[in-house]
């Protein structure tokens, strides 16, 4: 199959590990990697914060990039990231309405039927759960806002990650409450957040785990910067790195 790579902002700038780890991933299992080096930013920032016609020309951009890929022969779009497949398929063609721009609706319309978070592709696109993933550390999973409320991925990551070879797979106590981050949220409404996120750490730390995992690299920032500045020696470590790592080639924890 062939699959475009929509890197997302946050993965090109801070966490390129992700969508090399998202790439290694997907070309083990036997499936074509299209990047499309003209992708830029979805626009997301914008609508969150009540820019939409600023966020127009960034949805306009995307859906040409990617609908060119998708008419050159890629079958789907895939991201690491919740968050942002979120915003292609539930913003990009309201924003677009919002504008008087029907036919860049349908556009986008048409390109979000077609993209999916990277635990949706694997199990049900791919059909895939057990990826040949080896990973011999102690991990708890903290699922994202948007991909457990908006995309309602559900558990497909914890399948994906129930199915790795040596990990010690913890649960986290109250996993489906938000990290604080939210975007924005995290700087107008810092000290909210700032206690969400507390929370957050507290449980993480009562799994005694190695390693959190995360499918948003979003939440991997917020959650792993506060564990870092406590010096909990908890790493934060995406989804897509976890199950990238094989025995004969693992990912360094934290990479």
């Amino acid at each position: 199959m062939r699959i475009g790579l929509f890197a997302t902002c946050l993965g090109d700038v801070l966490f390129p590990d992700v969508p090399r780890a998202t790439t290694v991933l997907l070309e083990r299992l036997g499936h074509e990697v299209v990047f499309p080096a003209d992708q830029t930013c979805c626009g997301q920032m914008h609508t969150n914060t009540g820019y939409q016609r600023d966020a127009v020309g960034l949805v306009r951009h995307h859906v040409e990039v990617f609908g060119r890929a998708l008419a050159a022969g890629v079958e789907a779009v895939v991201a690491p990231s919740g968050s942002c497949v979120g915003s292609v398929r539930h913003q990009h063609a309201e924003v677009a309405r919002r504008a008087g721009d029907v036919t860049l609706a349908e556009r986008a319309d048409a390109v979000a039927a077609r993209t999916f978070e990277l635990s949706e592709l694997l199990v049900d696109v791919l059909g895939v759960v057990d990826v040949g993933a080896s990973y011999p550390h102690r991990v708890t999973y903290h699922p994202t806002c948007h991909s457990l409320r908006m995309l309602r991925v559900g558990d497909r990551p914890l399948q994906l990650l129930r199915a790795v070879r040596g990990i010690d797979l913890v649960e986290l106590p109250a996993a489906d409450s938000c990290c604080g981050f939210g975007g924005t949220f995290a700087v107008k409404n810092a000290d909210t957040s700032t206690a969400m996120l507390a929370d957050k750490m507290a449980a993480v730390r009562e799994t005694r785990a190695e390693v959190l995992t995360v499918g948003d690299a979003s939440c991997l920032m917020h959650i792993g910067g506060g564990l870092a500045r406590l010096r909990t020696g908890v790493r934060p470590v995406h989804l897509a790195q976890v199950l990238a790592s094989t025995q004969d080639a693992p990912w360094e924890v934290g990479a």
